[in-house]
């Protein structure tokens, strides 16, 4: 993968261009993108949704602030479009899915949990499946429920465990192009691969630091050629593997300042000072600091809470980092293969 550019920069503001704790993004048809910002626990305030593009353009927000009206959220964690360019919005707290146009006008929300048909608990990733159903990872009920766009229950899977379609508090779901269901079981440290009818294919991964191994993966991409992308969150990185789960390549991050983090500076130049005498691009750590997170919260360019990872139309990804309050955007630095696992 080859480093493109960095979108973003951090605002304690509630309001206004900037991210605070970003959690995951969505792509709109005409290729907006679309920011779900979650706000720390002692500022929940700018709770929002930003609406930016790919050369850095400001274009708004909505949904603002935290509450429970039918277009504000509490603890939201997750975004997608569905083929029509409506936008699906997870709330764990709410126990709610709302949905919402491409200009952000609140439409419909389904899910509260309550016994009874659609109910959902701790909803967290959501995708969407060329048979018009939407997944939804219920982190809480430790499965994964299949419901048509209404909210309506198709069917769901899981239960808690380590077995094969057992879950451990999962986390982000996706779906390639032919239909498999993939989902990040965080507590579990592996990615699996289900049927869109949730019959388990395969499991990819275990707990540790080395190649191929995860330390709560958050979120998991899948390209048009079937290599996987894992944000392994408690490792500080993202993982590259191939189609059938082979460990292929490490990304920790190379970012460089954003376009409005350059803007800022430029006219803040204290900031700026205080920022170049910091030294934030120093590698070299005390033995007793050479830890991922402490590398990630002390050096600027590598990732520190990558939560979530995205792939654009073109096969673009974009790492979105909460703790670092933006988003790295990767290419491919040739074309990808299975070639290159023969």
């Amino acid at each position: 993968m080859k480093y493109l550019k960095t979108i973003g920069f951090n605002s304690n503001q509630p309001i206004g261009r900037g991210f605070n704790y970003p959690y995951d993004i969505a792509f709109s048809n005409d290729g907006r993108i679309f920011v779900l910002n979650r706000m720390g626990g002692l500022n929940p305030s700018g709770i929002r949704i930003q609406i930016c593009t790919f050369d850095e353009d400001w274009l708004g927000e909505f949904s603002t602030g935290p509450g429970t009206g039918d277009d504000q959220f509490k603890v939201p964690v997750c975004i997608a479009f569905d083929n029509q360019d409506f936008l699906y919005v997870t709330d764990e707290s709410l126990n709610e899915v709302k949905v919402f146009d491409n200009q952000g006008n609140f439409v419909k929300k389904w899910g509260t949990a309550i016994e009874g048909f659609g109910c959902l608990k701790g909803p967290a990733g959501i995708a969407h499946g060329d048979d018009w159903a939407v997944y939804v990872v219920e982190q809480y009920a430790n499965r994964i429920h299949k419901l048509t766009r209404d909210g309506e229950s198709v069917l769901s899977w899981g239960e808690e465990g380590t077995g094969e379609g057992q879950f451990d508090m999962p986390w982000g779901i996706t779906l390639d192009s032919q239909g498999h269901v993939f989902v990040a079981d965080w507590r579990n440290d592996r990615i699996q691969k289900f049927t869109s009818n949730g019959e388990f294919i395969a499991a990819f991964g275990k707990s540790g630091d080395g190649d191929g191994q995860f330390n709560r993966p958050s979120s998991v991409a899948v390209d048009g050629k079937g290599f996987i992308y894992v944000a392994d969150w408690g490792n500080e990185r993202v993982q590259v593997l191939t189609p059938d789960g082979s460990f292929h390549q490490m990304l920790h991050g190379e970012a460089t300042l954003s376009k409005w983090a350059q803007e800022w500076l430029e006219v803040n130049q204290d900031e700026l000072q205080a920022r170049n005498n910091s030294d934030l691009l120093t590698k070299g750590l005390p033995a007793h600091l050479r830890t991922p997170f402490h590398a990630a919260s002390q050096t600027e360019p590598v990732f520190w809470g990558p939560v979530s990872v995205k792939l654009d139309s073109q096969d673009r990804l974009y790492v979105t980092e909460h703790s670092r309050h933006r988003i790295q955007i990767y290419e491919q630095s040739r074309s990808l293969s299975t070639q290159d696992i023969l």
